[in-house]
């Protein structure tokens, strides 16, 4: 009995020391992988931050108007004035349709009056 005991006992032994490789190992690779991920998070962010300093250059008021001046002719793009913006009040709001739903343009059929059908049936 005292064998079968140490036996099993080993087998205890050996089944959690490849457990503990097996776990060792599959958290190197996620370690691994992690510092990929964060390597390549940190390339997407500064080709980003590239981007962003180009368009800021691209944009900039002084190099705009200079194109517009140079493309005036086939564009005729003018200065915005304050004078081309309306007013709230101008906007033609949509009038208020009534707030009852429309069954028959749902396809639905005409609402059926529970309180009629009810005397209906009495009757």
């Amino acid at each position: 009995m005292k064998t079968v005991s140490y036996l099993l006992a080993a087998l205890v032994v050996l089944g959690l020391a490849f457990w503990a490789y097996h776990v060792n190992y599959a958290t190197k690779d996620r370690l691994a992988e992690l510092r990929s991920l964060n390597q390549e998070i940190a390339d997407l962010q500064e080709g980003l931050n590239v981007l962003n300093a180009e368009w800021a250059y691209l944009n900039r008021p002084e190099r705009l108007r200079e194109l517009v001046n140079l493309n005036f002719a086939s564009l005729q793009l003018l200065p915005l004035a304050p004078e081309q913006f309306g007013t709230a009040a101008q906007v033609a709001y949509p009038q208020p349709e009534e707030m009852a739903p429309n069954f028959a343009a749902m396809g639905l059929g005409a609402p059926i009056d529970v309180a009629a059908r009810g005397q209906e049936d009495l009757q």
